[in-house]
């Protein structure tokens, strides 16, 4: 059983990589890991959402992940890591020695239900009991909200459904007529793991898929497509997808599957039938399964009794922090919510959590051998090679 501490300055609330980071980087700044803070993770091991990806994924097929902030002093680093290997095992394995390394004081299986304002205090209710606390870093990600879009005759489909969040391996639909629904990197990977293993495969999306040249990035429309997600955060809107804003790169492997007639998609379908799709334009097909690559939606759910949500839909957040209690800090929201930006982002949220717990200790660093250095002051980083890392995570590698 899983114990939790009573009280702690701090609790983050998630284990992937947006937690990992700003636990990291609170600990450079005094609030001790197990002492101050602790990070609740629902997961039955590290990870973070990627434990929970598909077995045939690798490392630079689908989503890249970043380097967690001082994962090379731990001795790792993705840029090296195998690409045979499924890259939940990788990441998974990465992320447990990351914690360990750095002492990282990491709950887990624990959920945590609901957070409570009680006056002078949060209270977190989890699994493992209730944690009084001064600061919520929520951390929590999207995997835990699949979105899948209503449909007329959603209901009445008789055929097998999944969203990305349950797929598990294209062997799973061997011989079976599948349609696939998204326009992301999501959804291309299935279509291609499907390819000779489905007996026939259709493409529905929302909007025309705006390929990339390989090599190339459009830094234009990876700016407005991150400024669209800065400013929805900042007025409280629902987040738009970043995919949607700035393409989709076209590597060999997709550009070799275009020709073959494997990448052809179709308008959106106007409803479902018990065994088929039905097109705009009344044409049926009958598929016998359905890939929902929809997308996520911000898992907040358990932040419900704070009541932050505008009625325009999302949780207005400025300076990291929710604009109707400044208590409750939110990292890998928004424009940050990829690995290189949670990354980037840890460092900023755990200095504005540290100035609102009132500290006024110097920030230092104990490492391995408990000898404490000074904080270093990072460099200003350039505008373009944020906005090019930051889409990096988007694209397919060849």
């Amino acid at each position: 059983m899983v114990a939790v501490p009573a009280g702690v300055d701090v609790v983050v609330i998630g284990g992937g990589q947006a937690g990992l980071s700003v636990s990291y980087y609170l600990q450079r700044l005094g609030v001790r890991s197990g002492v101050d803070q602790v990070v609740l993770d629902r997961g039955p091991g590290p990870g973070g959402a990627w434990q929970h990806r598909w077995e045939a994924l690798r490392l630079g097929s689908a989503h890249r992940v970043h380097d967690l902030p001082g994962m090379r002093r731990a001795g790792i680093t993705f840029e090296t890591a195998d690409r045979s290997r499924p890259a939940r095992d990788v990441v998974a394995e990465y992320y447990g020695h990351y914690e360990r390394f750095f002492g990282l004081d990491v709950r887990r299986p624990v959920a945590v239900a609901a957070v409570y304002d009680r006056g002078a205090e949060l209270v977190v209710r989890t699994t493992a009991g209730e944690i009084a606390t001064r600061v919520v870093v929520n951390a929590t990600g999207t995997w835990g909200a699949p979105f899948v879009p209503y449909y007329r005759g959603i209901r009445d489909f008789t055929g097998r459904q999944v969203h990305t969040s349950t797929y598990r391996d294209a062997s799973d639909f061997a011989g079976l007529r599948v349609l696939v629904v998204g326009g992301g990197t999501s959804a291309i990977g299935f279509l291609l793991e499907l390819e000779g293993v489905a007996a026939k495969t259709f493409w529905a999306t929302r909007r025309p898929i705006d390929y990339l040249d390989q090599g190339t990035l459009d830094l234009e429309a990876a700016v407005n497509a991150v400024e669209q997600q800065d400013a929805a955060a900042r007025t409280g809107r629902a987040l738009p997808s970043i995919v949607s804003g700035t393409g989709v790169q076209k590597t060999r492997r997709i550009a070799a599957a275009i020709e073959r007639g494997v990448l052809a998609p179709r308008p959106m379908f106007d409803h479902l039938e018990r065994e088929a799709v039905v097109w705009p334009d009344g044409s049926r097909e009958r598929i016998d399964a359905i890939v929902w690559a929809t997308g996520f939606r911000p898992d907040i759910r358990h932040l419900s009794p704070l009541r932050l949500h505008e009625k325009t839909g999302g949780v207005q957040v400025t300076s990291g922090a929710a604009e109707r209690d400044p208590r409750i800090f939110f990292a890998g929201y928004g424009p940050t919510a990829s690995t290189i930006g949670a990354n980037r982002a840890g460092r900023t949220l755990a200095r504005q959590v540290f100035a609102a717990l009132g500290e006024t200790t110097m920030p230092v660093e104990a490492t391995p051998d408990s000898a404490p250095t000074v904080l270093e002051v990072p460099r200003e980083p350039d505008p373009q090679d944020h906005v090019a890392q930051l889409m990096a995570r988007f694209f397919t590698d060849a």
